[in-house]
């Protein structure tokens, strides 16, 4: 019998399957073992243009899905001549982390924050995250392979989840953290069987809260009123100084401070970068706009939402910094260069990570408290949500609609007192209004949602915001 070859741009044309603001994502029913060979294959002819490689590196989150994915990623692999190296449940930058010091490429199969019946693949080269560039020359790609027949038992190395923790462990005395009460909100981020002993060897007194067998789908921008709640009931019942969850891969911090009370994650990355000294910022637009206005940058590069765009800012900004970094909305903290801290180095990790503005944050307030950190900031403040099931065909309907009549739209949701003063097409549709306040609509990259971001003067105000234009959207 004649064995049927496919060919993987063709599988993944007809798979449903895109690339969104980072990786590939989609329904778990899409990512068929050969969806996730096609992948796979047509990744590793992209990279051999440009690296020489013999080995492979695979972790997974926590989704019910992901060591299926993960069989047949693998077996492509072996297929393909390559050896895998699978690093079982860690975090994304874990991953990354890893196979930039060994210099190999690796996958990352996890969904982050979307519905556990999605699933997605994140890729990496041997220096780092792929480029738009390289999402393109995936797709498009035309490698024979044949389907799947085999599905290896997956075997975990620890090397990842070990480099990882000694990447942040060695940067601080082992008393950097007596005398604090930290809480893990622990999920089922990918992470959490790393986080409590990363804590507790820097001194802290760790508390483990709220550890599921479910897939929880934490999104640190649009945070659930039950974990606000959670929060503020851990702290008072725990006595915490600080609390520290994840999204399901790890890659986007969630952080309390001492009254339970979450922080935007670019207020995080805002005191991060002032912790490391960073001299030039790449954050996405979506960004508060007091990173912008800040002294403390020699500066601020303004990207479209994703780290693809992230860090081909942050290239463009090392040819004239030395100390570059760059953050986004969600948390996620890009170092883009070697940084000293304690006169130890900091190897740069040009992907999203959660530790680092974590631990940051800690020694930023050593002699202060968050609250007050976050306190002594300027007085504007954003919030962002989103109306889930709603088809990106409708959100650029309306995205096209406010860019040829954005006066209307804003009196369609709700601001009919308010005039347009700017209107920014960088990414979605940013405008800000005559009030001096800002709202930002644009399609997610992951899923059919529309995405609402709103800056004010009171954070009451922007949450308002984005609760009027998400109530009235539907209705346009």
């Amino acid at each position: 019998m004649t064995e049927t070859r496919l060919i993987s741009s063709e599988v993944l044309n007809a798979s449903g399957v895109q690339f969104g603001t980072s990786g590939a994502r989609g329904l778990v029913t899409q990512f068929t073992s050969d969806v996730c060979a096609a992948f796979t294959h047509a990744f590793i002819a992209s990279i051999r243009k440009a690296f020489t490689f013999t080995q492979m590196a695979v972790a997974i989150d926590n989704r019910p899905s992901s060591p299926v994915m993960a069989r047949s990623i693998i077996q492509a692999l072996i297929d393909a001549g390559i050896e895998p190296i699978y690093y079982g449940v860690v975090p994304t930058p874990a991953l990354a982390y890893t196979a930039m010091q060994d210099n190999m490429p690796c996958i990352m199969i996890t969904g982050s924050h979307i519905p556990f019946d999605r699933n997605g693949i994140k890729f990496y080269r041997p220096d780092g995250e792929i480029t738009k560039c390289d999402e393109h020359e995936i797709l498009c790609e035309k490698v024979e392979f044949s389907t799947i027949k085999a599905q290896p038992e997956l075997v975990v190395n620890v090397r990842a989840a070990e480099l990882y923790k000694n990447r942040y462990t060695s940067l601080f005395d082992a008393d950097f953290l007596i005398g604090k009460r930290i809480g893990i909100y622990e999920h089922s981020s990918a992470g959490r069987d790393i986080y409590q002993e990363l804590f507790e060897s820097l001194g802290a007194e760790v508390i483990s809260l709220d550890r599921t067998s479910k897939f929880v789908p934490i999104d640190t921008e649009a945070v659930a009123e039950s974990d606000k709640e959670k929060a503020r009931l851990w702290s008072k019942q725990y006595k915490l100084d600080y609390i520290f969850s994840t999204d399901g891969d790890g890659d986007r911090p969630l952080i309390a401070d001492e009254n339970g009370e979450w922080l935007r994650g670019d207020i995080l990355g805002l005191l991060c970068s002032k912790a490391l000294q960073i001299e030039a910022l790449a954050v996405p637009v979506s960004c508060n706009t007091i990173i912008a206005e800040s002294s403390e940058f020699k500066a601020v590069a303004r990207t479209r939402i994703g780290s693809p765009y992230v860090i081909a800012e942050i290239s463009k900004l090392a040819k004239t910094y030395s100390k570059i970094a760059g953050f986004e909305a969600n948390g996620g903290y890009l170092l883009g260069s070697d940084i000293s801290i304690n006169g130890r180095v900091l190897k740069s990790l040009p992907t999203r990570d959660a530790v680092l503005p974590a631990l940051m944050l800690l020694f930023l307030a050593k002699k202060s408290s968050v609250e007050s950190l976050v306190g002594n900031l300027p007085p504007r403040f954003t919030h962002s949500d989103r109306v889930q099931n709603f088809s990106t065909e409708k959100s650029l309907r309306i995205l096209e609609y406010g860019r040829q009549n954005a006066q209307e739209l804003i009196e369609l949701l709700g601001f009919d007192n308010l005039s347009v003063v700017k209107v920014d097409h960088l990414d979605g549709l940013r405008l800000e209004l005559s009030d001096n306040n800002i709202i930002h609509v644009r399609p997610s990259g992951n899923a059919p949602e529309l995405r609402c971001y709103a800056e004010a003067g009171h954070h009451e105000q922007a949450v308002t915001l984005v609760k009027r234009v998400l109530g009235n959207v539907r209705m346009i």
